[in-house]
């Protein structure tokens, strides 16, 4: 299979939680010996992803895109429409583009800045950056014709 070249965007928002999906995500494609180049981009916030993600697959230099966020509940009713116009956003961008796009994005409705919380989503998001490399892997692998 040919080198993948991935465009990986993370939300800076509760960037210590968020950036474990590139850390599972860099972990299963090295465990599989898969050729790779990333280029990591940073984003303020979910919100931005998308027009970044359209941007960059415009380019014609990356194989897929992987955008990685988390969208909490802040106590009032706006992260479902965020999180919602976020993972609209994403799909638009790869159906404009033809480059797959892959959203890494959680919206919980129970975190809170507790350790037990924050572990469990550290754990997590590096086990949805393992499960975003082999969907890039296994969508790359099937070689799908360009409209």
């Amino acid at each position: 299979m040919p080198s993948l070249n991935v465009a990986f965007i993370k939300a800076n928002w509760h960037s210590d939680i968020v950036s474990q999906t590139l850390v599972g995500f860099q972990q299963e494609m090295e465990s599989t010996q898969t050729e790779h180049q990333i280029t990591i981009w940073d984003v303020p916030g979910a919100f931005e992803m998308p027009l970044l993600a359209q941007r960059l697959a415009k380019t014609g230099q990356y194989d897929a895109i992987v955008c990685a966020a988390l969208v909490v509940d802040g106590g009032i009713y706006r992260h479902d429409f965020v999180a919602q116009a976020v993972v609209s956003g994403l799909m638009q961008a790869q159906l404009a583009t033809d480059v797959p796009v892959f959203s890494v994005s959680l919206t919980p409705h129970n975190f809170q800045p507790a350790a037990e919380f924050v572990d469990f989503y550290t754990a997590h998001f590096v086990k949805k950056g393992k499960e975003a490399a082999r969907a890039v892997k296994q969508i790359h692998s099937l070689a799908l014709p360009k409209a």
